[in-house]
């Protein structure tokens, strides 16, 4: 086949093209009220590029098809469109923005979220995935892990029939913004994404027994951090805000030091 990519064909790439302009508006308008150069990831047919160039910033473009890669330079040679691969390509530009193929998303944000450089992401990813990331519903361990350095917001659901050729699920608009003051010192943050993580995982009712039994907190020293928290007892870590895992989490070193002093 001619128009086959080398990576092969549309459901290997996981291409699904955005077609609705209002939407297509709608993220380019998030992107306007952002600032510093643009990196778009899985550019495609170019819906997201042609308005964002408009935007008059530096603008890098990438996608995995050679074919769209080659048509979008011929259509935009004003834009620096480039064949790369969003889970390789350095994510490092201000903004990054773009219509995440469904198949990679959750390795596409764990890299984001693990590197340094950009400030604000706006991604067009599966409903279920900006809905969850955004804490609707009750915050997931992924989320609740870098919520001290990341705040999340969601923007909007698309209906699968605002793509072309339709997928099976909506998409869903998802911000993601770098803290300008992280919640938690950054040199903690593999302790703090392990507590998180042992938290989630946890056996037990509430969040003193869920505390006791990921540290090394007493009883009565994990029902001290929960209150001096101001959490209820029978919460649990997807109720959990920002503000409060950070407070936990101070309140858990705290009661530490002071049984090891």
């Amino acid at each position: 086949m001619r128009n086959r990519s080398l990576h092969g064909g549309r459901h290997e790439l996981g291409q699904n093209f955005l077609i609705h302009r209002a939407t297509i508006q709608g993220i380019v308008d998030l992107v306007a009220a952002t600032r510093g150069p643009i990196l778009e990831i899985g550019a495609g047919d170019g819906a997201l590029t042609d308005p964002l160039a408009r935007l008059g910033r530096e603008l890098v473009a990438i996608d995995l098809d050679e074919h769209r890669v080659r048509s979008l330079r011929r259509r935009l040679p004003h834009v620096r469109v480039e064949h790369a691969d969003a889970l390789r390509h350095p994510l490092d530009s201000a903004v990054v923005v773009g219509n995440v193929p469904y198949h990679v998303t959750t390795p596409i944000l764990r890299r984001l979220l693990a590197g340094g450089g950009w400030q604000q992401a706006i991604l067009l990813t599966q409903w279920e995935v900006a809905r969850k990331r955004a804490g609707v519903g009750g915050a997931t361990m992924m989320t609740a892990q870098a919520a001290p350095w990341f705040s999340f917001s969601l923007h909007g659901r698309v209906p699968a029939r605002h793509f072309a050729p339709m997928p099976s699920v909506d998409g869903g608009v998802l911000r993601i913004d770098r803290r300008s003051t992280p919640l938690v010192d950054p040199h903690d943050r593999r302790d703090y994404e392990g507590f998180v993580r042992a938290m989630f995982t946890a056996r037990g009712s509430g969040l003193p027994a869920l505390l006791q039994h990921s540290t090394r907190l007493t009883r009565a020293q994990a029902r001290a951090v929960v209150r001096q928290a101001g959490l209820a007892s029978d919460a649990l870590p997807r109720d959990l805000r920002p503000e409060q895992w950070a407070a936990v989490w101070r309140g858990v070193a705290q009661a530490l030091r002071g049984r090891e002093a």
